[in-house]
């Protein structure tokens, strides 16, 4: 293992932040060998994902000292040392960038043009098709002049997994049970990483609007694929999956434990780690599409109180909060127009009109345009 530190554009005098990665197994350079990129805490405020990847580098150091590992794999635990520290008045602001109010998870650099350069560069070979994108994609990236501190993350976060035919991205909600998003094209392969995990819902969308980081990268493969004759002449580049690690107060060494040798029996399913696969549990609930999430809101302002919990499965007409007036009394019950999962709701107690209160899975769609939250 050996590790790298990239400076980030300092925002002040007398500052300056690094991003650090550490890199295990052999150089993916070398013929036949993957690259897998997983990185957390791009929100920076949600620390069970650190804390897994905390558990998974020290299995990664003992697979690697074994001779373990096929491919290269990049380790990020910190994804995000802007964020992390963003403390306002002993609260922690890990999502949006407080020099812009800008979201760390969305709108990455796009790719844009691809799909004119790319007329008349491929040939009949798939994987040679699949080098020449990642070289005009690299190209691409390099004419991105990051003007700050944000920017320059998010060219570093890209410059370090671009290439990688693996991307797993991991975060966690405010309070939630542990659920993925990953796109149509790559549901096959990352159902193996869902049965691991012990995934509650896994989301499927292959363009949920926002260009988080996982999109990023294979947003652009599909796209380009739509724009040929033949799209087996290229071949996903990246596949890429957001695994949510429950609720930010869901931090404890032993689901910590648990999430990180999921990981490593994906990897090893994956054929990243050598050794004989551990067989693979049941699915416990079928993917869904993100379009058919039911989005709650609160109708009116009050006291909230949870009448389900996260993971529960949800019938339409079940109760899922009540809003209480302090004033007047008035309980307003907010029900499920879907069956299926709760999957993640805030950790707010008290809402003002408007505000989102959870997510229930559906598996028709219901919803359009931008997916994702705030």
């Amino acid at each position: 293992m050996h590790t790298r530190s990239t400076f980030l554009i300092s925002p002040a005098i007398g500052t300056r932040r690094e991003l650090t990665s550490f890199h295990f197994g052999p150089e993916a350079t070398a013929a036949g060998v993957e690259k897998i990129y997983i990185q957390s805490t791009l929100h920076a405020d949600e620390i069970p994902a650190m804390l897994t990847v905390v558990m998974l580098r020290r299995r990664l150091t003992e697979l690697e000292a074994a001779g373990a590992l096929t491919a290269q794999i990049v380790l990020v635990p910190v994804a995000n040392p802007v964020g992390l520290a963003q403390h306002v008045l002993g609260q922690f602001v890990g999502r949006f960038d407080l020099a812009s109010g800008r979201n760390f998870n969305r709108h990455f650099p796009s790719f844009d043009g691809l799909a004119e350069k790319i007329e008349g560069a491929l040939g009949n070979d798939p994987k040679q098709n699949v080098a020449t994108v990642r070289r005009l994609m690299r190209e691409s990236l390099a004419q991105h002049t990051p003007r700050t501190e944000f920017e320059s993350l998010q060219r570093a976060l890209l410059d370090l997994s671009l290439d990688a035919d693996v991307v797993i991205d991991l975060h966690c909600s405010l309070e939630a049970t542990l659920h993925l998003y990953t796109s149509d094209a790559a549901w096959p392969q990352f159902e193996s990483l869902a049965r691991y995990m012990g995934a509650q819902a896994s989301l499927i969308s292959t363009d949920s609007g926002g260009q988080a980081f996982d999109e990023a990268h294979s947003l652009p493969w599909w796209t380009l694929q739509q724009t040929l004759a033949d799209p087996a002449l290229l071949p996903p580049g990246t596949i890429a999956a957001t695994i949510e690690c429950r609720g930010q107060r869901d931090v404890t060494y032993e689901t910590a434990a648990h999430d990180a040798d999921a990981i490593v029996d994906f990897l090893r399913a994956h054929g990243a780690v050598r050794g004989e696969a551990k067989p693979m549990p049941p699915l416990l609930r079928e993917p869904t599409p993100l379009a058919g999430s039911e989005q709650c809101y609160a109708p009116v302002s009050g006291i909230l109180v949870h009448r389900a919990a996260t993971g529960d499965l949800i019938r339409a007409g079940d109760a899922l909060f009540d809003i209480v007036d302090p004033l007047t009394d008035e309980t307003t019950t907010v029900r499920s127009n879907t069956e299926g999962v709760l999957y993640m709701r805030r950790a707010i107690r008290f809402v003002t009109a408007g505000a989102p209160l959870g997510r229930v899975t559906g598996i028709r769609p219901i919803r359009t345009g931008v997916l994702l939250g705030a």
